[in-house]
């Protein structure tokens, strides 16, 4: 597996990042987000997950201790601290960090829209591993979309990071098995071209790809330590998109909640600016392998 190739050199040459885009399927910066904001939304993160109870009594917040079993998406504890994280403002203010905008304008040729459909990930040491996947499945719209995963603070290999299959987008979309771990269905990766690349992250550092690249978690191998992360996806203003981008994510409340003790309007229901172009979502896109 090779290590990420560094982008950040590439951030004023439309031309050069729309080429290795095209060629890798990913873009990997080195602090491209302001390592004070990640800092400040892990903090709040954090403060979620003591006052819930899911870190070792006494575990440094820095390092996020828990040896407590693993709660995923669909258990019923898992949901208030989701919801609670669903509803912060600086998390869905993240996803519209300035030069992550910049990159996208350079990189799309015209004003990104970003989906509201954010996601907060929480990874306890004994979750399981999300398989290999693509985004286009559960997204749709556009295959031009673009997600952005997000490490809240450092985060090496070990602590179970992401690896992307370089030029995996080029082959459209594969069929998916039923697999354990986030989404519930992945692809047979033997049967794809492409090299894995990964590698560890600072505070700051993001990784986007597109949404045909194929791309899954890494193994926890600390064995205690809690990883925290995002996914927020983006793509042109001028192609069609699905409505449950525009949905808050598993569409579990409405935006009015999510936005109640805002500070501010300013990022609220900002895509209906736009005059999109809204796309059925299509479930015959999905071809399970045969053997299934």
């Amino acid at each position: 597996m090779k290590p990420f190739e560094d982008s950040t050199e590439l951030l004023n040459s439309a031309e050069l990042l729309r080429e290795r885009a095209e060629r890798d399927g990913y873009l990997f910066f080195r602090r491209l987000v302001p390592r004070g904001d990640v800092s400040q939304l892990r903090g709040a993160f954090v403060d979620i997950l003591e006052r819930h109870g899911w870190l070792n009594e006494g575990a440094d917040a820095e390092n996020l201790l828990s040896t407590q079993e693993a709660r995923v998406e669909g258990m019923t504890e898992y949901w208030p601290v989701f919801d609670e994280f669903q509803r912060m403002e600086a998390f869905h203010a993240l996803a519209h960090s300035p030069p992550i905008l910049e990159m996208l304008r350079t990189l799309f040729g015209e004003e990104p829209l970003v989906h509201p459909r954010n996601i907060g990930r929480i990874m306890f040491p004994s979750s399981p591993a999300t398989p290999p996947h693509q985004d286009f499945v559960h997204i749709q719209g556009t295959p031009d979309v673009w997600t952005a995963w997000i490490p809240l603070g450092d985060c090496p290999m070990e602590l179970g990071g992401i690896a992307v299959l370089a030029g995996s987008h080029r082959g459209g979309v594969y069929p998916v098995r039923p697999m354990r771990g986030a989404g519930g269905v992945g692809v047979n990766e033997e049967a794809i071209d492409g090299e894995w690349r990964a590698g560890g992250f600072e505070t700051g550092d993001a990784i986007f790809f597109h949404s045909q690249a194929v791309h899954k978690s890494l193994p926890n191998q600390t064995g205690e330590r809690m990883r925290l992360s995002v996914d927020y996806r983006y793509q042109a203003a001028s192609k069609p998109v699905t409505e449950g981008s525009l949905l808050p994510h598993f569409n579990r409340f409405s935006w009015d909640w999510v936005y109640e003790g805002w500070s501010s309007a300013e990022l609220q229901y900002y895509w209906r600016k736009f005059d999109l172009t809204i796309a059925a979502f299509d479930r015959g896109a999905v071809r399970m392998e045969a053997s299934y």
